[in-house]
Formats: C-alpha cells, structure tokens, sequence
C-alpha cells in the first residue's frame, strides 16, 4: 500500500532529521524528494516512495561497517512513520551514493555465484545480509532459469543460497551463529 499523503509524510521525516541532526551533533545536509505518484517497479525492485539523500562532513560516517548507520537512520524513519515491517521500502536514505554501488556490487555477486553454482552443479551460499539485500538478489537471479535462490538461517544471520533449479543433493541447512563468551 502507498504512502497516502507524502508530503505530510516528508514532513515528518524533515522534524525527525532536525532533531536527530541537532541533537546527535552530525555535520549533515540532507535533501527529500517524495515520489509525485505510486512506487513503480524498474523492473527488479520497487522504487521508494520518500528519498532522503544526505551530504555533508559526516557522510562517510553513515555508510562505515555496510551502511549500518544509514539503515538505522532509516529505519527509525520508517517507524516514525509507522510503517509496517513490509512496507520499509517506501522510505529510502542514501549518503555518497552507497545504496547504487552496493546494488551494483550484489549484481556482480549474483553473477559469480551463478556462474560458480553452473560450473560445479553444487550450492553457493553468500554471507548473512540484511532483507532488502536479500530481497534484491532474488530479484536479480529470478529470470535465470536455470537456477533458483532461497534463504535460509535467522535473524541477522540469515542468507541466500543458489541452487541448480533441478539440484537433488542435500539441501544446506543453516549454520549456526558463534556463542558469544560472557
């Protein structure tokens, strides 16, 4: 379901930012476009709704360690919006154009894992990623009919494993997360 009103909505996110951005001491600028229509699909995955693009002195801060600064800025976003799990796509933020090179990077990841699963007829598995990471190479290996994707493990250490579409060996079962000491 699309964001009813988006600018009410950008709105919000704009008082979220002040306050964040005064508060948290960051050295950022930060630009919002809302969509003027409906989320499209561009053909592998949903365009957002509400794109926040930040600059600034602190933009390498927000996409140090994979970007897991910038998915926390927005998913509080998506929460004070009140999105549900689901509908997190629909709000975008951005910083030095990490989102477009790590979507280029999984794309280069999927066609390595494609050809690696072609040349060995056996399972390839990717390390843990987020959901929409997940999500995007899904998208990008589903018009490959020779194969097929599915994720496996829990939580933060969930993955994607590509099959031969007509694999019959053991499927992988999903490891198993360290313990940590105390």
């Amino acid at each position: 379901m699309p964001i009813q009103d988006r600018v009410q909505a950008a709105k919000q996110i704009d008082q979220y930012l002040k306050m964040l951005l005064t508060h948290g001491g960051f050295r950022l600028r930060y630009r919002i476009t809302a969509a003027g229509k409906p989320a499209t699909t561009n053909g592998e995955w949903d365009q957002p709704e509400i794109l926040v693009e930040l600059s600034g002195p602190d933009s390498a801060m927000l996409v140090e360690r994979g970007g897991e600064l910038l998915r926390a800025f927005e998913h509080v976003a998506a929460k004070v919006l009140k999105l549900e799990p689901y509908e997190h796509e629909k709000v975008s933020f951005d910083a030095l154009n990490f989102k477009a090179m790590r979507a280029e990077e999984l794309r280069l990841a999927a066609e390595v894992a494609a050809e690696k699963v072609r040349k060995t007829g056996q399972p390839y598995e990717f390390s843990p990623m987020n959901s929409p990471e997940r999500r995007m190479l899904h998208l990008v290996m589903r018009n490959w009919g020779d194969l097929r994707t599915e994720s496996v493990g829990e939580g933060s250490h969930r993955y994607v494993v590509v099959y031969p579409k007509d694999y019959s060996g053991r499927p992988i079962t999903p490891r198993i997360a360290p313990m940590r000491r105390r």
